[in-house]
């Protein structure tokens, strides 16, 4: 992929920052394709309802979006120094690492994969890594690689408030996210949005609640679709 002046455009892993929601590249290292791949699979996917009732022409209920996916395949990694512009790259380890040290590695006290940008010529998508899949394919008579094909897999990042703004609040089919009010409590709040109390001990599960009883108002809550 080149840009309109004709200069070769790489495939660019970014790490990014998060505040207040919004991702941003933050100017730190950032891991560069040495050989760019030759394309990537874009998946979009949209789920619906298991819970439909039989008979004929009745429809499946939507559900949610599921994040977009970006899939690249079989990226080629080279520490021989024989492709050009690659001899001063590193090692084949030493590019592996800084790819797990931008995306892969867990940082910060959330224990969450890191953030990035993905950019390719017009392809701009933040994203967390789902998945690196690392084929070596050459090695020096020591052992060490010297080349390697990678496969990695991003999900697209979105805010917790991108999420749910974009979902629509209104059916039990979906996920909601409450803020809790003075005089609120989980039972109370699982019989409005699922006309059923009992519920109640799941979504302490989902929103990793100590004690089900002490909350504060301004708290955000996630209900999860009933399935």
């Amino acid at each position: 992929m080149s840009a309109a002046n004709g200069v070769k455009t790489k495939l660019k892993i970014s790490p990014c920052d998060v505040k207040d929601g919004v991702a941003k590249v933050n100017g730190k290292p950032a891991f560069e394709a040495l050989i760019n791949p030759s394309g990537y699979k874009h998946v979009s996917e949209i789920k619906y309802s298991k819970n439909v009732a039989f008979g004929p022409g009745v429809e499946q209920k939507f559900s949610n979006s599921k994040p977009d996916r970006i899939e690249f395949k079989e990226m080629i990694l080279d520490g021989t120094g024989v492709v050009e512009g690659t001899r001063d790259k590193g090692t084949v380890k030493q590019q592996i690492d800084l790819l797990r040290s931008v995306a892969y590695t867990y940082q910060g006290t959330n224990h969450e994969p890191p953030v990035v940008e993905v950019s390719w010529g017009p392809l701009l998508f933040k994203a967390r890594m789902e998945s690196l899949s690392v084929d070596y394919t050459l090695f020096k008579p020591s052992g060490e690689p010297l080349r390697a094909k990678i496969t990695l897999t991003f999900i697209a990042y979105k805010s917790t408030d991108e999420v749910f703004r974009e979902a629509g609040l209104e059916s039990s089919d979906l996920t909601h996210l409450v803020e809790v009010k003075a005089g609120d409590s989980l039972p109370l709040l699982c019989h409005q949005i699922y006309n059923d109390s009992s519920y109640y001990m799941e979504v302490a599960r989902v929103n990793n609640l100590d004690n089900f009883r002490l909350l504060e108002p301004g708290q955000l809550l996630r209900f999860p679709p009933l399935v």
